[in-house]
């Protein structure tokens, strides 16, 4: 059913929202030099690799970790914008309809944090990976958290157990009713000033 549902709903939303999605691609275009889509090595259901779609935010020559911090300076003043409303994210609509992500599910993370999960942690992979959840509700600015010259320790040390606890439990009580709470959550998060 689950599945169903989003790949319904991933199909028609690409279609209703294809003029803001081209009207997104070309103001990426239009702002900074090189492709509308970045594509992310991400880490999949059952540990399979894939490439998450997003909007470009960032410049084309940055190089660095695959999270954002406070500040980054990597990021377009079009990204700070696409990446306050996750309107960067809307082409993981993609990823859905390809059956790579749910709409709802833990958070997809790239391999080198993976591979620093405990194996009750990566119980997180027992789904496939969502556009949304409860983690990514409750670390909505997770952004402005990362400060300083040690983030990355911040991250990896705190953050992300806690952001994979809060998945855990979703893991555990997952369903439709469920997913449909947590979309009409996110939908409501978003449209909050």
């Amino acid at each position: 059913m689950k599945r169903l549902f989003d790949l319904v709903a991933s199909a028609a939303g690409l279609v209703l929202l294809s003029p803001l999605l081209l009207l997104i691609a070309a103001a990426v275009k239009l702002t900074s030099r090189g492709p509308a889509l970045y594509r992310g090595r991400r880490v999949g259901r059952h540990g399979r690799p894939f490439d998450v779609y997003k909007f470009r935010s960032m410049r084309l020559a940055s190089a660095g970790a695959s999270i954002t911090r406070a500040g980054d300076p990597r990021v377009t003043p079009l990204g700070r914008f696409l990446r306050r409303y996750k309107l960067d994210e809307l082409p993981q609509l993609l990823n859905v309809l390809k059956g790579e992500m749910s709409f709802v599910g833990p958070r997809p993370e790239d391999p080198r944090y993976v591979a620093m999960y405990d194996e009750r942690q990566r119980h997180v992979l027992d789904l496939r990976p969502g556009i949304t959840s409860p983690a990514s509700l409750a670390y909505r600015s997770e952004e402005a958290q990362l400060v300083g010259e040690d983030w990355e320790t911040l991250y990896v040390g705190k953050i992300m157990p806690a952001k994979l606890e809060i998945d855990l439990e979703y893991v555990a009580h997952a369903g439709l009713v469920t997913d449909l709470r947590l979309i009409l959550r996110t939908i409501r998060e978003l449209l909050r000033p």
